[in-house]
Formats: structure tokens, sequence, C-alpha cells
């Protein structure tokens, strides 16, 4: 069997071959799909089933599921479930619980502890999950990068990046990067205070997406699981085989 696993992203695209219940070794394009040139494009892997999770644009979508069904016997497309694998969602509607938060509670949920996963991409996802695989809810806000760009937008003359994390910062760019930073992190410390007041047990932090790098030195006992959402995705391939779907 010659499985791979892609995860198309609003900002990054990643794949890796399917290695038993986790992904292979993973390769990324920073910028998505659409900063791919058509070389890349066209070198992307052949094999027997392209098992997909796509949250990105539907034309950037369409495009790239044309490329894989000409490199593959078959393309199959991961969709929330209501419960799968061991994990039941929150949500009274699962179609709306996007599928690449779906697909990181799924990987976590192999551990069996309490979870909280930080998600950094466009958004700052942030979900809550027991050690029994009971998804209790979670948010969504803007990730550090989109706060940057969205101020910019507003304001040109404050830097959409640059700067460095300080408690009290003494210049533009540091102030934007500490503003912005932390308020992410507040976030995820208050939902960690107030998960851990719910579950009765501290949760552990499982950190994933592009923008993670800058906030893991602020989030003491942290874990970065960058494969997060493709290992979740790997799971989902194994539990639909097994099931026939």
């Amino acid at each position: 069997m010659n499985d791979w696993l892609f995860d198309l992203g609003n900002s990054r695209f990643k794949f890796a071959p399917l290695a038993g219940e986790a992904a292979g070794d993973v390769q990324a394009w920073a910028h998505g799909a659409e900063a791919m040139t058509t070389a890349a494009l066209e070198a992307l892997p052949q094999g027997d089933t392209a098992w997909v999770a796509s949250v990105a644009a539907p034309a950037l979508t369409v495009t790239v599921m044309a490329l894989l069904r000409e490199r593959f016997a078959q393309v199959r497309v991961a969709r929330t479930l209501p419960e799968c694998a061991g994990v039941k969602i929150a949500y009274a509607r699962p179609e709306k619980f996007g599928v690449d938060r779906f697909l990181a509670l799924l990987a976590a949920a192999r551990m069996r502890r309490p979870v909280l996963v930080v998600g950094v991409g466009t958004a700052l996802t942030i979900d809550l999950m027991d050690a029994g695989g009971l998804h209790r809810g979670g948010r969504i806000g803007a990730s550090p990068t989109t706060m940057r760009e969205a101020l910019h937008a507003r304001a040109v003359q404050l830097p959409a990046s640059g700067g460095d994390y300080a408690e009290f910062a003494n210049d533009t760019a540091d102030a934007l990067a500490s503003g912005c930073d932390g308020a992410a992190v507040a976030l995820v410390e208050r939902s960690l205070r107030l998960g851990a007041a719910e579950l009765g047990v501290e949760p552990v932090l499982w950190v994933h997406g592009g923008g993670a790098a800058p906030l893991l030195p602020l989030l003491p006992g942290a874990e970065h699981r960058p494969a997060l959402v493709l290992d979740g995705l790997a799971r989902w391939a194994l539990h639909q085989s097994a099931a026939g779907g």
C-alpha cells in the first residue's frame, strides 16, 4: 500500500506518507499550495490513496484535488464526524467544526489524557478534551500573524511583521510583537486555567500550526506537535479503512 496524507491549510500545505497510525516524514510549503510552482505541484507523490484534509479556499482545493486524482487511484476527503475513534465532538452541528480541529483531536486522543489543543495558523484555535475523548468545546480567535496584518491594513505605518517579544517594549515593532503574541498567550493561559477547573485536573498543552514557534517560549510546559493534523488524518484513514467507509 502506498498511501499519502495531504493537509491543505489557509497558510500552509503539508503532506507525508501514511506510516501506520501516524504521518511519516512531513514536507511543507510555508505559504500554502498557491505558492507552489507548477513543477513542484507536478512532482507531488503518486500512489494508491490520497487522504486529504482541507480548510483552504474552495478554488485552491479544487485545483489540488484535480492534481491528486491524476496521481492516485482514489482520493478520500476527511470530514468531521460526531464520533470517531473514541472522540466525541461537542458541537450540536459537528459539520460546523473545522476538520483540522477535528483531526488534531483524533491525534491527541491516542494518549488518553486530558488535553488542551492549540492551533496557530490564520486563526488561533483552542479545544479542550477530557481523557475519555469527550470534546468539551473551544475558542476561535485571530492568530498573532492575523492581528498584525489587520493592524497594518488599518494603519499602514504599523509594520505587519518583525519585532521581538518583551513584557514592556520600548520600540513599536517590539510592542506589536509583544501585544499580539501576548494576547494569544493570555487566551491560552486562561483556557488552561479554566480547563483545569472544569476537568478537575490540569490538561497537557499541545501546540501546532505554522505560527506556533514564537509562542512556545512563552508557554512553559507546552509540547510542540507540528504534524498533529496529519497524524489525526492518519487515524481517520485507518478508521475509515477498518469501517469499510
